[in-house]
């Protein structure tokens, strides 16, 4: 019987480890991806929901989202608008530990 020689079975090894590598690498990459768009998708949500809420009385304010999201914050502006009888509503969410932020624009009849 004939069987492998040491050195097939190095090579055989290097190949699967540059495999195993470069599949770890992706699965990484992904994942990250992944963790990036679900914090994107929370924020934008949170903006959306604050939005509802302040169309039905615009003003300025800010506050944080605790008890469910402490780690992040909103701030509301009013602005005039070169249009009359228009106002621009600017929500913002912001996340204090990275700095992401989310801005949401709506614009209020007066």
């Amino acid at each position: 019987m004939r069987g492998f020689t040491l050195l097939e079975v190095m090579v055989s090894l290097a190949i699967m480890a540059g495999v195993i590598l470069t599949l770890l690498g992706s699965v990484n990459y992904h994942i990250g991806i992944v963790a990036n768009e679900r914090d994107n998708t929370t924020l934008t949500l949170l903006a959306r929901s604050r939005i509802a809420e302040l169309e039905q009385s615009p003003a300025k304010g800010e506050g944080t989202f605790a008890p469910s999201h402490p780690e992040l914050s909103w701030r509301s502006e009013l602005l005039p608008t070169d249009l009359p009888g228009l106002q621009k509503l600017v929500v913002r969410v912001k996340r204090g530990s990275d700095g992401r932020e989310v801005v949401l624009v709506r614009y209020l009849a007066k």
